[in-house]
Parts: structure tokens; sequence; C-alpha cells
């Protein structure tokens, strides 16, 4: 039987609004679950970075919330290091303060290519049973290849020794900028120092193999055939240690022993 067109744009339409309708609904019914496992993938990462959850470790959300109890959020102001103690880090969000124009300033020119620096920042704490910081997560990012990569660089509690790093999120070339989530690439962090004498971030990712932490304390192996991406790790590692990252904050806490002696 023949239509007309007035029928066919009519069908046309009522199934567009139906699929529209379902579409919609799904994406608001399953809103609150990928938020949840959002959040969760982020403390997962954050785990690895300290050293608390093995890389290929498989646990419950339950129990990656049960490790996550040893760490407390922070919410900081990027400028002063001071903490903002009216956000609530459960709630916060840095990314989406980055490219808010009114939460956030545009960064200078940099090599990791940062474009906005949100007003705050969030941090991670590891206290001991003595009460004082054992470790620091800080939340570093900058762009690669192919993308920007968002990851986590935990510092001891010296604020100069690299505890571990990871990256929960980047679009780089599989097997080779990609080998950023390699384990045992990530393992040769572990020891490095990422301070020179004269307190400018000096850690870098080399072409090449770095010697051993000890003995080449300011260089970690380079990716295999993903030179940018390398690059692209020294440069954000550098400038979220610097002055327009995280150095007022490192500066404020200073080293453990200052700490004791304040």
């Amino acid at each position: 039987m023949q239509r007309s067109p007035l029928y066919t744009i009519l069908f046309a339409t009522a199934v567009s609004i139906v699929c529209a309708v379902v579409v919609s609904s799904a994406a608001v019914s399953l809103k609150e679950r990928q938020e949840i496992n959002s959040a969760l993938e982020k403390q997962r990462n954050v785990l690895i970075a300290a050293g608390l959850l093995g890389n290929e470790e498989k646990v419950s959300p339950e129990e990656i919330e049960n490790r996550f109890e040893t760490i407390r959020g922070v919410v900081i102001d990027l400028e002063t290091g001071e903490e903002a103690p009216d956000i609530d880090p459960r709630t916060f969000d840095q990314k989406r303060e980055a490219t808010d124009p009114t939460t956030s300033r545009a960064a200078p020119a940099n090599p990791a290519l940062v474009k906005r620096l949100p007003d705050h920042a969030l941090v991670y704490l590891v206290r001991g049973r003595d009460g004082e910081i054992d470790m620091i997560i800080l939340p570093v990012e900058g762009y690669g290849l192919w993308s920007t990569l968002y990851g986590f660089l935990a510092l001891d509690a010296d604020l100069e020794t690299v505890r571990g790093i990871t990256f929960y999120e980047h679009k780089e070339t599989p097997g080779l900028g990609g080998e950023v989530d390699n384990p045992d690439w990530k393992a040769k962090w572990d020891g490095r120092k990422v301070f020179g004498d004269d307190g400018v971030p000096r850690i870098e990712v080399i072409k090449g193999q770095a010697g051993p932490a000890v003995e080449d304390p300011y260089r970690v192996d380079g990716l295999s055939g993903a030179t940018l991406t390398s690059r692209g790790v020294t440069n954000l590692v550098q400038f979220w240690l610097g002055e327009n990252g995280f150095g007022p904050l490192l500066q404020k806490l200073g080293s453990r022993a200052e700490r004791r002696a304040a």
C-alpha cells in the first residue's frame, strides 16, 4: 500500500521521538552508576599510585573503599597551597572546575600544554600511626602524543621521593605510548627523586635506559618507540611539581624533619 508523504514524515518523527526518549531515559538511569564507577576507578588508581593496591590485583568495590579509608582527600587553593575547608572533597570535580572560566585561570605557556589551571585541586594524604604525613598523592595531567594523560603521582614523606605513578585516562597508542599503563615501567619510578639541590623539578623520562634509582635518581627509562609520550610525561610531572602546580603546597608542607622541628 502506498503511503502519503505526510504519513511517512509523521511516522519517522514518532519513531525518532520514541528512540530519543528511550536513549535519554537510559542515560539518566545509568548516570548515577557511571559516576559511582568513575569515582571507584579514581580511588583504585590513587591506591595503585600509593602502593596500597597491586596493578593486577582484583578487588571488590567494597575492598577498594575499605583500603581507601587510610587516605584523606583534601581540596587546596592551588596558588597558596592552603586547604579550602568549605569545599567537600567527595563532590569536588577538578576537571570541571578547570574548564569553567569562573573557577579557573589561563595557564602560562608550558611544555605540558596545560591550558587552564583550576583555582582548587584535590590531593590525597596518607598519614602514619604517629599522625605525620606518610605520603601525598598529587593529580597530574598533560599532553602526550595523541591525548591528555590524567594520572596520579605519589611522593614519600620527604616530598621528593617517588613512591608510585599511574595514569587512569589517556588515548596514547597501545603498545607504544600506551605503555604508561605497563606495571613494569611504572615500577621503575619507585625511589626516584623529583627535585634537584636547587629545588627545581629534575625528574625526567629519558630516551633509552636509566640506571638504578640509587645511582641515577632523576631519570626513568623511556618508553620504547614513544619518544613524544615519554617527553609528555616528563613535561607534565615537572609542570605540576613546579610553581604553577603544587610547588606552593609542597613548600608549605616542607619535609618531615622541617614539620617536626616547627
